[in-house]
């Protein structure tokens, strides 16, 4: 049983709804930018969808990583839910690779962000354009897809701190168990 008032209850679910409000605020500022301008811009859904499913759960993250991949779907004019899938199954695999094996850290970070963002454009230039069987199609993926990938990367940069930002305010902290806090109380009077 954890120890927790009505009023810490209260500040948890207010704490709750603003972080995930942010987080689709986040989401849709990142989804209008991919709406404009030219070809080469990053695609921020990645980045966003995999900083967010870190620090949430397995189902935040799936859904979370679904939505963007519509959204991504919507912007570039793909099959719609072709992203969906593989962005949900992004999002799932980093939320169990960073609560079973890897630390939150930048570098981490950075590297399945880099490796998810590779897949996915790989992924797309297969399935949209080298499928196809065009003659040079291969320009399109030294000229575009890595220039996007790229661009995806260095763009997750800043991604990783804001959301690093929002989750420092607004993440609840773990309330102790009563076990927990008797043992913590018995071993630091057993150190003295």
């Amino acid at each position: 049983m954890r120890i927790r008032t009505t009023r810490e209850q209260r500040i948890f679910r207010i704490k709750t709804t603003l972080r995930w409000g942010i987080y689709y605020l986040l989401i849709f500022i990142g989804f209008i930018i991919m709406s404009s301008g030219t070809l080469y811009k990053p695609i921020l859904l990645v980045p966003l969808a995999i900083g967010i499913a870190l620090k949430n759960n397995i189902y935040a993250s799936a859904v979370t990583g679904a939505l963007c991949g519509f959204l991504i779907d919507i912007c570039c004019g793909k099959l719609f839910g072709y992203n969906a899938v593989i962005l949900a199954f992004f999002c799932i695999a980093a939320n169990l690779m960073f609560e079973l094996y890897l630390r939150d850290r930048f570098i981490n970070y950075m590297f399945v962000t880099a490796v998810a963002s590779y897949i996915q454009c790989w992924l797309d230039y297969k399935f949209y354009y080298q499928i196809w069987g065009y003659a040079n199609v291969h320009h399109i993926f030294v000229r575009v897809t890595l220039r996007v990938w790229i661009y995806t990367v260095i763009s997750s940069v800043l991604i990783y701190f804001v959301l690093k930002f929002v989750n420092r305010l607004l993440m609840p902290k773990e309330h102790l168990t009563i076990e927990e806090a008797i043992n913590t109380n018995i071993q630091s009077e057993n150190r003295r």
